[in-house]
């Protein structure tokens, strides 16, 4: 059963920065991929980020690139997502998933986390 858990939401304060983490177990063939996704009150949920295991290919949101680093640790089967300068839209639910590649698009996964909050407060 592929399972992705999120952790290190929380609420922090404007300005600053967090770490977000999602461990995967039980990868299989169509989990070469993993994403960060978000979700605002009341909007639909976003592309984050997204790396590809096998090449280390990235991909971030174009209007997110110089906030956002996306990472992993292969061996650990580990996610991570590093949010600098944290603004109150950046307030939402922070979902990963896993799809066969690093798409944009949320129905290319097929395995979603439960989410974890981040509030950013001003």
């Amino acid at each position: 059963q592929v399972q992705p858990v999120e952790s290190g939401g929380g609420l922090v304060q404007a300005g600053g920065t967090l770490n977000l983490s999602c461990a995967a177990s039980g990868r299989t063939f169509d989990t070469n991929a993993m994403g960060w996704f978000r979700q605002a009150p009341g909007k639909e949920r976003e592309f984050v980020a997204a790396v590809t295991w096998s090449t280390g290919y990235t991909a971030v949101a174009d209007s997110e690139r110089g906030r956002f680093a996306i990472s992993r640790d292969n061996a650990k089967n580990t996610l991570y997502l590093q949010i600098n300068s944290l603004k109150p839209g950046d307030t939402g639910v922070y979902y990963c998933a896993l799809g066969v590649w690093a798409s944009r698009s949320a129905h290319d996964y097929n395995y979603w986390g439960q989410g974890t909050q981040v509030t950013v407060s001003s």
